[in-house]
């Protein structure tokens, strides 16, 4: 191989390395916008109550959600989810309405040991009359590995990340039969486990994807800086 194609693929190799930082960089900011927008709706008002049905119909906002809803059978744990720096897992089973619209109910977390024994879940049953905030279902950040993994228990699926249509696969529905947002139960009721309201749980705040994109920007353009400087300096041995 010449120097000249060395020196070409040296340059091929170092855009295509700025290219994937660049890429991790735009992630990062679209993952602040995003949050910055969640933050930026103001509460919704209990008064202001609507039916899921009505939820679906409505803009992509936050809503207060109160319906008569039927529960599905399975739950879904979702893993590596923190609260006062316990390691726990968050509760999620699905409910129907009487049109045939389901939901993922946030049930609350629960802690798991240090072996990390999952905890025995009791499913909600029948139909029951449910109240909370309509939301966006927890990010699931990068995609690595399987979404979801089946347990001990029977009709019990462990979650690295809500992918909906996958978990609409494992309950035995069609993929697109869940609701594209989850019901984050008021804290008030007697149901579930321990849980809040709180907008964005158990991930970073805008300010550090800002951070981690001004990292990947600056290390983008390091690599190019680095390239550049080698091509000089062989350019120069070459004269």
């Amino acid at each position: 191989m010449t120097r000249q194609h060395t020196g070409f693929f040296g340059w091929l190799l170092a855009v295509l390395v700025t290219a994937v930082f660049c890429g991790f960089g735009i992630w990062q900011l679209q993952r602040m916008h995003q949050k910055e927008a969640l933050l930026a709706q103001v509460p919704p008002s209990r008064a202001a109550a609507v039916t899921l049905d009505a939820a679906m119909r409505a803009p992509p906002s936050l809503h207060w959600l109160r319906d008569r809803l039927q529960f599905l059978p399975g739950t879904v744990l979702l893993d590596n989810q923190l609260r006062d720096g316990r390691a726990g897992v968050k509760v999620y089973q699905a409910a129907r309405a009487q049109d045939g619209v389901a939901v993922l109910v946030d049930l609350g977390w629960l802690p798991l040991p240090a072996n990390r024994q999952l905890p025995v879940v009791t499913q909600q049953q029948g139909w029951q009359q449910l109240e909370g905030l309509w939301a966006p279902a927890p990010s699931s950040g990068l995609a690595l590995g399987p979404p979801m993994s089946a347990t001990a228990q029977a009709q019990t699926w462990l979650a690295t990340r809500l992918e909906l249509p996958v978990i609409a696969e494992h309950l035995g529905l069609s993929p697109s039969a869940l609701a594209p947002r989850v019901l984050r139960l008021d804290p008030a009721s007697s149901l579930g486990y321990t849980r809040d309201l709180e907008l964005l749980p158990n991930t970073l705040p805008p300010s550090r994807h800002l951070g981690y994109a001004v990292q990947w920007f600056a290390m983008a353009l390091a690599v190019l800086v680095i390239a550049a400087v080698l091509h000089w300096r062989r350019r120069r041995r070459l004269s």
